[in-house]
């Protein structure tokens, strides 16, 4: 379901019958109850067709797979003329990343004033703005939900993450933010705040 090459995930349209899409085509995320593995998650997307779908995708196609973990097939590595796994090479790549202190993402959680990692699976609400990305994300430490204002890149490939963020300067719980619609007025209200983000891990 998730292609670790080209970062997208193949979701089902009732128009074209699949859609290939990146994370930051989602709107919606919410898990759904019921057996923690594997976790499953509803979505709501904008497709390619111009329709907005409901869809389903597992916490591994979430969080594990953009790193390369599972990925299937070989390249042709043309420095020792030999086929190499995928899974191999993009797994190994994070695992160095991570090592070196990078998340594959992050966000700034506005209740601790401080950049936080965090794995899609965080992620409440997803809102285009004049082109950048509206993301809730609930925060891993303190459970409260901050948006930040970042660029498709951020949402969409992991490891690259924006050297400044927008953020919104009010704190949410689960049910002050609950649709997109929702999240586009608070972006229009409220005071938004310029933020580094250095994560220390």
């Amino acid at each position: 379901m998730y292609d670790a090459l080209t970062s997208t995930f193949a979701l089902p349209c009732p128009h074209r019958g699949k859609a290939r899409l990146p994370l930051s085509s989602f709107r919606a995320l919410d898990r759904l109850p019921g057996p923690t593995r594997p976790a499953v998650f509803s979505v709501v997307f904008a497709c390619s067709c111009g329709g907005v779908h409901p869809g389903l995708v597992t916490h591994d196609e979430l969080d594990v797979a953009p790193l390369g973990i599972g990925a299937s097939g070989t390249f042709r590595n043309l420095m020792t003329a030999h086929d190499d796994s995928v899974e191999a090479e993009l797994s190994n790549l994070a695992a160095s990343h991570i090592r070196a202190g990078e998340w594959p993402w992050s966000f700034f959680c506005c209740l601790e004033a401080r950049p936080r990692p965090f794995t899609p699976s965080a992620i409440a609400l997803i809102a285009p703005e004049e082109g950048r990305f509206g993301v809730a994300v609930r925060c891993p430490a303190c459970s409260r939900i901050s948006v930040n204002l970042v660029s498709r890149e951020h949402v969409d490939i992991p490891f690259w993450n924006d050297r400044h963020v927008a953020v919104l300067d009010q704190v949410f719980d689960d049910t002050s933010l609950q649709t997109v619609d929702a999240l586009h007025a608070e972006l229009a209200s409220c005071r938004v705040d310029d933020r580094t983000m250095h994560l220390e891990l």
